[in-house]
């Protein structure tokens, strides 16, 4: 696996563009991808500003590289142009694109409204289509590949209770990214996805207690009823109380950011030039 951003010739650093970078699994892919060499543009919401600030700073010291801060919505199509056209701007090119920003929320079908369900797919579906459609752009007009990178989950694959829409555009995105790396092959562009199981971030967190404030279950009992199978699956980010749902994995421990980056380090590296098309799964 390749540790540096570029293995093929001398020069300038890769690229790579981090949506949802702030924290959880977005800010883990920025750690490893500044370890391994890449510029970065980090991505997320104004009011995100100090702790993106803080990484970027982070990286800066301990790595060395250059890094550009944008803020806005990937549900809207300006905000991700803007964001293509500030990194090439500052930094030259485009190697990578991680569309990794999401969101999620625990409802029953009937109970989701109308501005709920909106949400949930202007923020993960249409944003990764926006992130895709502007990095191949850029992409393609550079001439020399790429690499786009999505964020599937588990509910990508299998459908679980209380995530109908949720569940809905992590499938959405999983066809998507098939179909992009048919259309973008032939530009030396791959395409992939990542499918988390249960990963430690603060989503999962904020999920688990709003089952348990909603049903009155213990905490992580949101985790464990997502399955009646011996081997339980569950959405893609985190929680506080760890320990309860290490028994879900078959490895014995919960999934880390790093676990995440790690894939998408690779994914993006010369490595992986004959991988596109695929959706890497966490089967717990």
């Amino acid at each position: 696996m390749s540790n540096v951003a570029d293995t093929s010739t001398p020069g300038p650093r890769r690229v790579a563009i981090i949506t949802g970078a702030a924290e959880g699994i977005g800010h883990g892919i920025a750690l490893r991808l500044a370890k391994d060499g890449f510029d970065l543009g980090l991505f997320d919401l104004s009011r995100a500003q100090e702790k993106l600030e803080r990484l970027a700073e982070s990286v800066r010291g301990e790595f060395g590289v250059r890094v550009v801060n944008v803020y806005g919505d990937v549900s809207r199509e300006e905000d991700v142009e803007r964001l293509v056209e500030t990194v090439v701007r500052e930094l030259g090119s485009v190697w990578a694109m991680v569309a990794n920003a999401g969101i999620s929320m625990n409802r029953v079908l009937h109970e989701t409204p109308t501005e709920e369900m909106d949400k949930l797919l202007g923020v993960n579906f249409k944003g990764t289509f926006f992130c895709y459609k502007y990095a191949a752009m850029q992409m393609i007009k550079q001439g020399n590949g790429g690499r786009i990178v999505g964020a599937s989950s588990i509910a990508g694959k299998k459908g679980l209770p209380e995530q109908a829409v949720y569940s809905a555009t992590k499938f959405a995105i999983r066809g998507m990214t098939q179909c992009a790396a048919m259309d973008y092959g032939k530009y030396g562009i791959t395409v992939n996805s990542y499918a988390p199981g249960v990963i430690e971030t603060p989503l999962m967190g904020y999920l688990d207690e709003y089952h348990t404030s909603k049903t009155g279950q213990p905490k992580g009992s949101w985790t464990q009823s997502v399955s009646h199978e011996p081997v339980r699956e569950v959405v893609e980010p985190p929680l506080r109380n760890g320990a309860q749902f290490n028994s879900l994995s078959v490895l014995g421990r919960n999934g880390q950011p790093e676990d995440v980056a790690k894939l998408v380090s690779f994914l993006v590296s010369d490595d992986a030039s004959f991988i596109t098309g695929t959706s890497s799964d966490h089967i717990l």
